[in-house]
This record gives C-alpha cells, sequence and structure tokens, in this order.
C-alpha cells in the first residue's frame, strides 16, 4: 500500500466524505493540531520519569481520545455516510476529576506559574499550549462550518488538565513551580 497520493503536491487534500480541501483551510488546521497534539502527548509518554510513568496509561487513553476528536474534524459537513465517532460519555468527567485530584496534590498558588519544572512538566506544559491553539482553530472552524461539539468541550477541559497534571508531576520529581514575579493573585 502506498503512502502518498500527490493530491498534497498542489497544496491539496482529501477529508472524510471525499471533499479536497486546501491545506490551509480551518478544518484542516484544526484536525492537523490535533494531530500534532497527539504526538506531542506520545513524546511526553516516552519521556516520562520512572517517578511520572504513574501517567502513562491515562496519556494512552487522552491519545485515543484525539484520534477519536480528529476523526470527527476530518469528516465534510456534506457527508451523509460517516458518523462522528467522538462522543462523550463520560471523557470530560474524567478529566474533571483527574483535574480535581491532582489540584489536591499540589501545594495552593494563587499567582501565575511560568510554564516548566522537570522534563515531564515542561513537556505537559507544552502539550496544554498546543492544545490551546487546536482549541482555538476549532472555534474558529464553528464560527464558519458546523462540528462535533463535544469536541470541543473535551479539548477545553483537556488544557486543564494538562496543567493539573504538570503541576503534580514536579511534586512527584521534587521540582517547585516557579511564581510569575508580577503576577498578581489571579486564582482563587
Amino acid at each position: 500500500m502506498k503512502i502518498y497520493t500527490r493530491t498534497g503536491d498542489k497544496g491539496k487534500t482529501r477529508i472524510i466524505g471525499n471533499d479536497v480541501l486546501y491545506k490551509s483551510a480551518p478544518r484542516i488546521n484544526s484536525y492537523g493540531t490535533i494531530d500534532e497534539l497527539n504526538s506531542l502527548v506520545g513524546l511526553v509518554i516516552a519521556n516520562l520519569s520512572d517517578k511520572t510513568k504513574v501517567f502513562k496509561e491515562e496519556l494512552e487513553e487522552v491519545q485515543q481520545l484525539l484520534f477519536d476528536c480528529g476523526t470527527d474534524l476530518a469528516i465534510s459537513p456534506t457527508d451523509k455516510k460517516h458518523e462522528f465517532i467522538f462522543e462523550d460519555n463520560g471523557a470530560v468527567e474524567w478529566l474533571e476529576k483527574k483535574i480535581d485530584e491532582y489540584s489536591e496534590k499540589v501545594p495552593v498558588t494563587k499567582k501565575f506559574i511560568l510554564p516548566g519544572g522537570s522534563k515531564t512538566a515542561a513537556n505537559l506544559h507544552m502539550a496544554r499550549t498546543v492544545t490551546r491553539r487546536a482549541e482555538r482553530e476549532i472555534v474558529a472552524l464553528m464560527q464558519i462550518e458546523p462540528i462535533n461539539e463535544a469536541v470541543l468541550k473535551f479539548i477545553n477541559r483537556l488544557s486543564d488538565y494538562f496543567f493539573a497534571a504538570a503541576r503534580y508531576s514536579n511534586v512527584l520529581e521534587g521540582v517547585e513551580d516557579i511564581q510569575y514575579r508580577n503576577s498578581k493573585p489571579v486564582f482563587r
């Protein structure tokens, strides 16, 4: 099986439903960023330490869910043959429980913190920022075409998960978060 189609040679790609779009189209940007994020999560997993390997299974689950999100974003709004496959089915609630669990295990902060710390925390913060970009691109897409809104809700919560996991990974590694020196209290 050949993996190249030559469609991209003219700056276009085919999405689910057979529409051909320019690679700069909002739909392509949205699911392309989800793909980038999924690869970044794979990098986070590959670089987990002995102390942070507790994240491995849940990060692999996040990857599975991201594939579903990307699939739904790649479906043409005119396609009648394919249905959305991402259904919340408790995914947002699962993330919220993880966020709450990790937030209870870290020092209280009322100020912004610098992204970084341990290698795992720095990688998770990078995943958080790519998630935020994916969210912005999904919002831009939904302003012009219909999307599976469950995807947007999941991605919104996922960035909060990465923040909480990054902070908790610093705790696991014994690394203190560094507060942004000019931050006024923002968290209550």
